[in-house]
């Protein structure tokens, strides 16, 4: 049990120290700006360049096919390109283009929230919390005070001059701005009581929503098709619009043209709302998701399509929720857990899942970019290159790292930088050798003539990662490195690489060099596979064993050994 413990410790010495050298690995893990989101997931990107990919810091994905984006450089220069359904990309004109084009009146202006209607019209706040809209206007939602199409950025300033706003929101054709203080406003198609004014009449400026939601701090705001939610800071939830399928979760299919509390989550904190087309997602402060509304598709996650008018926990038995994700364009659920498992159920590529399904994705956002319909983004997505690793990307990193390496192993005059506590962690060879009483322990270089460059790197590097990338010759010597070290399943992958490798071209140079490296166990080849490649069908049928006692002339080339054909 010591030598377990004292072997942990230098583990976590070693690792602690490999992190310390990329500082912002260990920031954030639970925020969406610690991974790395590949924008090439969402097809609209693929028009792009490489470079201009490259230079990509905040972008989004919308419109009713996904046919239209805009994004944000390293410069704060802001481009858009697709369709332009609308006037929605606020170029000055109702031309399309599949080359992006500079929106002069936004570059510079720090954006940090955008989002979207389905007209489509567009909404942003800067960090300087002014917010500007163009695009679809039919229902006032840009809130000018007219109802015409807005066709470039415009700011919008109706009782928001005087306002910071820190986040936006939008349903179909309604509009939401929420304030530093905590204020809330919205305007635009309230057809069912979504701006929340107590009528049905269309707003055409931001009004702020009072009623209920009168001297409470609002901190979060999300917004389905023709509904409304937001989060208090005491962790109260509240809702109000169109209710036909149960999503402002008030136990009835009853319109609401005010604010009213969701009292069935009473007893828990909420930290984060999100709404789908119809239905919504909330996430408590110890990792709870709740969900309520319309679950055609499976959007609840509850195991069944039944629409639920009240708040029903799901994923019970799946560890701390930290991000919840939907989008009022579609009818599909995301959520992250605390270790970075990304789930997703609802409408998948036309399929319902009616069961959160657990996926291979690192951030709800892939979800969206691959399965839902359209494959637009849930959120202004950040794109930044962060320094995040984890344990075993940390790892790879460092191999043959000079700047963080205490030990050199020199190999055919080069030398391959590597970590005493990894390779005593990872080899029991090494655990031997590194003992006080072996000369090894006290060298910093330690001299190989037993194996090649290629075949003793290609060890230790295996070490670090798990992982062996060699051509069928030089993995024949890593195999007998492999069975000198008693390394069981790196003998496994040597075979592996060996067996895929074999073709007919091959078969004599990987049997020289067999003989070359005089592998001390049987080497079996089977060729049966490549006899159709052969004009002679009966060449290279069933087994060629290699053992050690095969020689190679060295002047005709041929080879003396133990054939069984």
């Amino acid at each position: 049990m010591n030598a377990q413990n004292t072997l942990f410790n230098k583990l976590f010495v070693c690792v602690l120290f490999l992190f310390q050298q990329c500082p912002l690995a260990c920031r954030g893990a639970m925020t969406h700006s610690s991974i790395m989101v590949d924008v090439g997931k969402w097809p609209i990107f693929t028009l792009l360049s490489p470079q201009e990919i490259a230079s990509i810091r905040k972008a989004c994905v919308f419109g009713t096919s996904a046919n239209e984006a805009i994004y944000i450089t390293h410069n704060d220069e802001v481009f858009v390109f697709g369709l332009n359904c609308s006037n929605c990309l606020g170029t000055g004109d109702n031309q399309s283009t599949i080359l992006p084009r500079k929106l002069e009146a936004l570059c510079g202006k720090k954006i940090s929230s955008l989002s979207y209607g389905s007209g489509p019209h567009v909404l942003l706040c800067t960090e300087d919390g002014e917010v500007y809209a163009w695009g679809h206007n039919g229902y006032s939602q840009l809130g000018n005070g007219t109802t015409n199409q807005g066709i470039t950025p415009l700011q919008v300033c109706t009782n928001l001059l005087i306002k910071k706003v820190v986040e936006v929101a939008c349903g179909s054709h309604h509009s939401m701005a929420l304030s530093l203080d905590g204020d809330l406003y919205a305007w635009g198609y309230n057809n069912c009581g979504q701006v929340g004014s107590g009528s049905t009449a269309n707003q055409p400026t931001p009004r702020r929503v009072s009623n209920c939601l009168q001297g409470k701090i609002v901190v979060g705001i999300a917004c389905g098709q023709t509904s409304s939610m937001a989060v208090v800071n005491n962790g109260e939830v509240y809702g109000w619009g169109y209710n036909g399928n149960g999503q402002l979760g008030l136990g009835n299919n009853g319109n609401q043209l005010t604010p009213c509390r969701v009292a069935a989550l009473h007893s828990v904190c909420v930290l984060q709302i999100a709404c789908g087309y119809a239905h919504t997602l909330a996430l408590t402060d110890e990792g709870l998701l709740y969900a309520w509304g319309a679950n055609t598709y499976g959007q609840l996650g509850t195991g069944n399509k039944s629409n639920q008018l009240s708040p029903v926990q799901i994923m019970m038995e799946k560890e701390r929720v930290v991000e919840i994700a939907a989008c009022h364009s579609a009818h599909t659920s995301a959520a992250k857990t605390q270790s970075g498992q990304v789930y997703m159920w609802g409408q998948c590529r036309g399929q319902s899942v009616a069961v959160p399904h657990l996926t291979h994705f690192t951030c709800t956002d892939d979800v969206f970019a691959c399965f839902a319909t359209p494959a637009v983004m849930w959120r202004l997505l950040s794109v930044e290159h962060e320094d995040f690793l984890t344990v075993a990307e940390s790892l790879k990193k460092e191999f043959d790292s000079p700047e963080t390496s205490d030990l050199k192993f020199r190999v055919d005059g080069k030398y391959i930088h590597v970590h005493k506590a990894v390779l005593k962690i990872r080899c029991e060879h090494f655990r031997t050798m590194f003992q006080s009483y072996w000369n090894e322990d006290m060298k910093e270089v330690i001299e190989i003539d037993q194996f090649s460059y290629p075949v003793y790197r290609a060890f230790l590097e295996y070490l670090y990662t798990d992982s062996v990338d060699l051509p069928p010759e030089d993995a024949i010597g890593l195999l007998d490195l492999a069975t000198s070290y008693c390394e069981n399943r790196l003998k496994k992958l040597c075979q592996h690489i060996i067996k895929r490798g074999i073709t007919v071209e091959n078969a004599f140079s990987l049997l020289s060099a067999a003989v070359r490296y005089d592998a001390e166990v049987q080497i079996r080849f089977q060729f049966s596979e490549y006899a159709d490649e052969c004009q002679d069908r009966n060449c290279f049928r069933g087994l060629i064993n290699v053992e050690d006692r095969a020689t190679v002339c060295e002047e005709g080339s041929e080879t003396s050994s133990l054939w069984n054909v």
